[in-house]
């Protein structure tokens, strides 16, 4: 648990969601993009919902694209995963996070507009990620040649 909190305390739900590490490689350094809340000025990764009869690595590529506008070619295995909850939320929130290939981005998207996209050197996206849990995981991508 994230507070500390035994197994017995936890009262919501578990809610999958997966997520993109949206990636690409500018003149010889690996990029990751990180997009905006819309709740607040906070930084993290394309994800969401995944869909009834949908996978968890196509939910993280339509994530990316609805949130983003990516169109990419997404890994099949996951990288890794973390738990969060949402402000005062009683749900608990578990990301599977899939790497993203970049090779070009929409004009439009579901939410274009609507939210900040920024593309950061992994190194600052780890300083500037909002959740505990997604910052150990990219920190972790430091150590792989992607």
């Amino acid at each position: 648990m994230l507070d500390g909190s035994s197994q017995k305390d936890f009262v919501g739900f578990d809610v999958a969601q997966a997520g993109a590490i949206c990636r690409r490689n500018a003149k010889g350094r690996l990029e990751v993009l990180l997009v905006g809340s819309r709740r607040n000025d906070r930084w993290g990764l394309p994800k969401g919902y995944i869909w009834s009869r949908e996978t968890s690595s196509a939910a993280a590529l339509r994530e990316a694209f609805e949130g983003a506008g990516i169109i990419g070619d997404v890994d099949g295995t996951p990288v890794g995963s973390f738990t969060y909850q949402k402000d005062s939320r009683t749900n608990r929130y578990t990301v599977t996070r899939y790497l993203l290939k970049v090779p070009r981005i929409a004009t439009a998207s579901p939410e274009m507009g609507l939210r900040k996209t920024l593309w950061f050197l992994l190194k600052d996206a780890v300083r500037d990620a909002a959740q505990p849990g997604l910052r150990t995981l990219l920190s972790r991508l430091e150590t792989v040649s992607l």
